[in-house]
């Protein structure tokens, strides 16, 4: 199999290369490149005597000999090291083609190379997928982006146009249509700021002591009134007396996701369930929301929390979304040592939200390890 490259020059993939790059290194097995050419040094040298001993001995002149002799050992050389060099060619290739735009490229080295060379080639594709994986999410962003700015900023247009040219009025009803586009829009502008500082790393966190509740009613109240117009029968079931430490905001955008989450994906007129509970074993709360009816197959748990992965569009949406917001909501669980998972439920979809009591900064948590790993180290020492 052929892949093409912007230039015309054909590259060739898949095993096929790879199996010829292993007949090419057949001393690339060594764990350094500093003993293969040692090896390869050694065995020229060994089958030059030998050839120049047999030649002299056959009666050959030693001018003839040497200078075949000196040939065959320049051959020899030269079909081993070019196998040894043959990854930092390929490298040299893929390169070019990734300074194209192409990041498909891979360096097909030897499959049993465990030199540096070996070594560089395979952080050389790991490197490659890295960055045809960023490539693709930057495509995926600017195309989820545009499509979710285009239907707000259209609908808004066609309503305030129709206002401007006194084809409607401008109605309680109407000014409710442009709220709802407005929203729209602030929550994703809101998406695309959580989303740089998920990538610049910063998380600073007000942590506080609160009732939750509380946290919980609060957050509902903003969901139950957009969801208004699709009869959602939001159910809560709480352990009494729940409290925890945390960032109210970044654990509100943390439930906003995961509970508008459930509603978009429900059918109008069904039911979704927030229970939560302490696990007192751990010290944490954890918290599950269900809606009912759909199931998410084991094989897309892990995937809907990635970036720009959209689920299907549900009964009660009108898109499949951003595709940021279950990673807001893993992002923002991490922030305090939680986590958030989709668990097996006969009921329907389960998204299983698990948090500390108690919030533990990071570098405490550190600190605390190198202390005891101090304390272990000078209770081994000899007094």
């Amino acid at each position: 199999m052929h892949a093409m490259s912007k230039d015309g020059r054909s590259r060739r993939k898949g095993p096929g290369l790879s199996a010829r790059v292993d007949r090419e290194r057949p001393i690339g097995s060594f764990a350094s490149l500093k003993v293969e050419l040692s090896v390869l040094i050694i065995i020229s040298t060994a089958i030059a005597f030998v050839m120049a001993w047999f030649l002299l001995k056959m009666g050959w002149s030693g001018w003839i000999a040497m200078p075949l002799t000196l040939v065959v050992a320049l051959g020899i050389t030269y079909f081993f090291s070019r196998g040894l060099t043959a990854p930092l060619r390929q490298m040299r290739d893929a390169a070019e083609a990734m300074a194209d735009g192409d990041y498909t490229v891979r360096v097909h080295a030897t499959t049993t190379s465990h030199d540096e060379v070996g070594l560089l080639a395979q952080s050389f594709n790991e490197m490659a997928e890295e960055l045809q994986h960023a490539d693709q999410m930057r495509r995926d962003m600017v195309a989820n982006v545009s499509h979710e700015l285009r239907t707000p900023v259209s609908a808004l247009q066609a309503m305030v146009e129709n206002m401007a040219d006194g084809v409607t009025e401008p109605t309680p009803a109407n000014l409710e249509g442009i709220l709802e586009q407005t929203h729209r829009l602030s929550d994703l502008i809101a998406f695309l700021l959580d989303l740089s500082r998920m990538e610049a790393g910063a998380a600073s966190l007000q942590i506080e002591d609160f009732d939750f509740g509380d946290f919980i009613d609060e957050t509902l109240q903003p969901l139950a009134i957009a969801d208004a117009g699709h009869a959602h029968d939001i159910q809560v079931d709480l352990e009494k007396g729940l409290r925890m430490e945390g960032d109210q905001d970044r654990l509100r955008q943390l439930f906003t996701n995961v509970i508008s989450n459930a509603l978009k994906h429900s059918a109008d007129g069904t039911t979704v369930l927030i229970q939560a509970h302490e696990d007192r074993q751990q010290e944490a709360i954890v918290t599950n929301v269900v809606n009912f009816g759909s199931q998410i197959p084991p094989e897309a748990r892990t995937d809907i929390f990635r970036r720009f992965v959209k689920g299907k569009a549900g009964p009660g949406t009108e898109s499949g979304g951003t595709g940021l917001g279950l990673s807001i909501a893993r992002w923002a669980a991490q922030l305090h040592g939680g986590q958030v998972q989709v668990v097996d439920d006969p009921r329907g979809a389960d998204f299983e939200i698990t948090l500390p009591r108690y919030h533990r900064d990071p570098d405490e948590d550190e600190d605390e390890d190198e202390g005891e790993g101090s304390r272990s180290g000078g209770s081994d020492a000899p007094h």
